[in-house]
Formats: C-alpha cells, sequence, structure tokens
C-alpha cells in the first residue's frame, strides 16, 4: 500500500486542480451546453491532457476543459488472465454506468474505464466526494481484480488436486 500512495495522492492533487469547472455554453451553438472535452469544438477551452503512469500498462489519463473533465484509467494487466478478468469486470460496470452519475458508457481507446465530470456534477455535488470516489474506485477496482485471480488461482488448482487424485487411483 505505500507503493501506491504517492501515485495516489498525485493522482488525486491533478483533478482537484482540473476540477475547477463553470458552466459554459457553446461558443458555436446557441442553446447547447455539451462538454467541452467530449465535443472539442473549441481548442481554446480545452487544457492539455495529463498522464500520470505508474508502469507502462497502469496510468491515468486527465483531460480537462472550462465545463467537463474526462478521467480515463487503465488497470494493471500483468498476464492473460489480468486481461480477461479486467475486461469482464469492466464490462459488468459499464453496463451499470447509470447507476454510477460520473461513469461513461465507453471507455476512451487504450483506457480500461473512463469518468466524465462535467459543471452539473460538481454543482449538484460535493467536489472532494467526487475526487474521492474516483480514486477510491480506482483501488477498489485493483483490489477487486487481484481478488477475483487469486480466487481463480485456488479453484484451478483445487479441480486439478481432484483430477490427479482420480487419474492416482
Amino acid at each position: 500500500m505505500a507503493a501506491i500512495k504517492p501515485y495516489v495522492t498525485c493522482i488525486k492533487e491533478t483533478i482537484t486542480a482540473a476540477m475547477c469547472l463553470e458552466n459554459f455554453p457553446s461558443q458555436l451553438i446557441e442553446r447547447h451546453n455539451k462538454p467541452e472535452v467530449e465535443t472539442k469544438m473549441s481548442k481554446e477551452l480545452s487544457l492539455n491532457p495529463i498522464i500520470i503512469a505508474r508502469t507502462k500498462q497502469e496510468k491515468i489519463l486527465i483531460e480537462a476543459s472550462i465545463n467537463s473533465v474526462r478521467i480515463s484509467v487503465a488497470l494493471k494487466k500483468i498476464d492473460d488472465l489480468d486481461q480477461i478478468l479486467s475486461k469482464r469486470f469492466m464490462r459488468f460496470l459499464t453496463q451499470r454506468a447509470e447507476n454510477f452519475l460520473v461513469l461513461r458508457r465507453k471507455p476512451i481507446k487504450g483506457y480500461d474505464i473512463s469518468f466524465l465530470v462535467t459543471n452539473t456534477h460538481t454543482e449538484s455535488m460535493f467536489k472532494h466526494k467526487l475526487i474521492d470516489f474516483v480514486v477510491q474506485f480506482m483501488e477498489d477496482i485493483d483490489k477487486e481484480i487481484s481478488e477475483m485471480k487469486l480466487s481463480v488461482n485456488t479453484r484451478a488448482r483445487l479441480a486439478a488436486q481432484a483430477y490427479l487424485k482420480e487419474l492416482v487411483s
């Protein structure tokens, strides 16, 4: 846990800095107020994207604009089992995206899961609670996938032992 603390602190501070959002209608289309980070209609309203990487596979992309922030997370995938478990788990979560107000249904290419926080979210919810949710979500996903991997390996070992007992007898 101590090795991940600087990574999590850096993410938390960067998201806090990026989440200075305000209501800003479209400059091109009247009566439209779309997340600028998604539409990218005005280049001057978006900040440079920030990538915070712990390893080559485990990284986070923070894209901020005047009225929205998109946070994309790539989880660590050491082997094929990690890849399969994370893909299935992310699919399960994205199918239930409406239950998580800030979760996007489709992640950005190259990332496993994405969050979209708009100015309406920061107006109706506490900003620090949103940031804590995203950070806690990242930590819990990592923990859940590690636990599922241990469970799968344990079940495979027990099945192999039962199979080998049958061969010996």
